[in-house]
């Protein structure tokens, strides 16, 4: 307790100090001692927000609200306001309010509103629609703004990782007809995890979130070389890059295509192969389980994002996204055939991906190899099946572009 917290409590009456300290010693203390103690409080455990981040694309404006456990809430729309009341809260120390002016959010208010409710206020230039919906660990209350911006982004600062294209004089380069992109100018490769996330992690300690940062800094890289396509990379590093953030950097940058790189674990050890999932609600409980796991959250969780993905996924290209799936799904398979026979085609399937939810353009998840199976496990750690994986995808890309092209 510091000198400031004392003099408090030392000015209170001795009943009152009595009562205080025995509620301190219940699970309510944190609550309750929140305006006297705020630094014993947050030590003694007990429900914080914790962050307020935003991003602003060119078709919406999403905040994310991460809360230190699962919290009840509600929240209420006002003439050029909205705000949320997150009960049985406190705010951790360094959450601050947040200056936006993008056009749509002109500012995020925080207050602790009283000793249990934490009030985030959302100051709104032009609003036509808001979603609210949530994801989890870490709990986090998402808000997506919707409307008719009076000016220009401005205010986004985060930085976009792109990989670097290899310098010419390393690589003898033969002249090729150049592939006719059409109207796909960008795409966004997306490898799953990251920094302290690992994904699925095998017995012998393979780590997901490596395996797949080397395929999408090959598939990356082909892009760009065989189709002459702009590429964007989520994560180019060991980084941990929030689910919510990766579609957002994709609408951000006008992306035409969003492609996120996993690798697949099951408790079944004989599972393997390949298969490729776009968003929609799960067909199977395995693609519920699979969405659980990539989701890092609970079936029941899952379960509920499916009751509410209808609305979420008003802007998102369904049958464009089967398709784009079915055609990575198809040349993939093929592909890996030609230097590891007997390789599965597991198909293409649905599945509520948090990862997918928010994105405005044809996107899809594509499952390598299963990184719990033995055989799987060390062809994905080989540089020559991810090189296949990598050139798979591409080639399935080029030929959902052909189709495009086609039409």
């Amino acid at each position: 307790m510091n000198r400031r917290d004392f003099l408090k409590y030392a000015a209170l009456s001795a009943p009152y100090q009595q009562l205080l300290l025995r509620q301190f010693l219940t699970r309510e203390a944190p609550l309750l001692l929140a305006p006297f103690f705020p630094a014993l409080a947050l030590a003694q455990g007990g429900t914080s927000v914790t962050e307020l981040k935003h991003w602003s694309t060119p078709d919406y404006t999403r905040l994310s609200i991460a809360v230190s456990e699962e919290a009840r809430f509600e929240y209420h729309k006002l003439p050029g306001r909205l705000y949320l009341d997150i009960f049985g809260a406190r705010i951790a120390p360094g959450v601050k309010d947040l200056s936006v002016g993008d056009g749509l959010l002109k500012s995020v208010r925080i207050a602790q509103y009283n000793a249990s409710t934490v009030r985030v206020v959302l100051d709104l230039d032009s609003i036509k629609e808001s979603k609210v919906f949530t994801f989890s660990d870490p709990f986090r209350i998402i808000v997506d703004i919707k409307g008719e911006r009076r000016q220009e982004i401005s205010a986004t600062k985060e930085v976009i990782e792109t990989a670097k294209p290899e310098p010419v004089a390393e690589k003898a380069k033969k002249p090729k007809e150049r592939f006719k992109a059409g109207r796909i100018r960008r795409i966004v490769v997306d490898p799953g995890h990251g920094g302290h996330d690992p994904g699925a992690v095998s017995p012998t300690g393979t780590r997901e979130k490596d395996i797949v940062l080397q395929v999408g800094l090959k598939l990356a890289e082909k892009i760009r070389e065989e189709l002459g396509i702009d590429t964007v990379m989520t994560r180019s590093t060991d980084v941990f890059i929030e689910l919510q953030e990766r579609t957002a950097i994709a609408n951000r940058v006008g992306a035409d295509l969003f492609v996120s790189v996993h690798a697949n674990a099951s408790l079944n050890r004989n599972a393997n192969g390949i298969e490729t999932y776009y968003l929609n609600l799960a067909k199977t409980e395995k693609a519920a389980q699979l969405a659980a796991k990539e989701n890092g959250t609970s079936l029941e969780k899952v379960s509920m994002l499916q009751a509410v993905l209808f609305d979420l996924m008003a802007n998102y290209k369904l049958n464009d996204s089967a398709h784009l799936a079915d055609e990575v799904q198809k040349s993939l398979h093929k592909k890996a055939l030609t230097a590891y026979p007997g390789v599965k085609n597991l198909g293409v399937k649905q599945g509520p991906f948090y990862v997918l939810v928010g994105a405005t353009m044809p996107s899809i998840l594509v499952e390598t190899a299963f990184v719990s199976n033995e055989r799987d496990e060390q062809k994905l750690k080989e540089p020559e099946y991810q090189d296949v994986t990598a050139e798979g995808i591409m080639l399935g890309l080029k030929g959902y572009i052909s189709s495009l092209n086609k039409a």
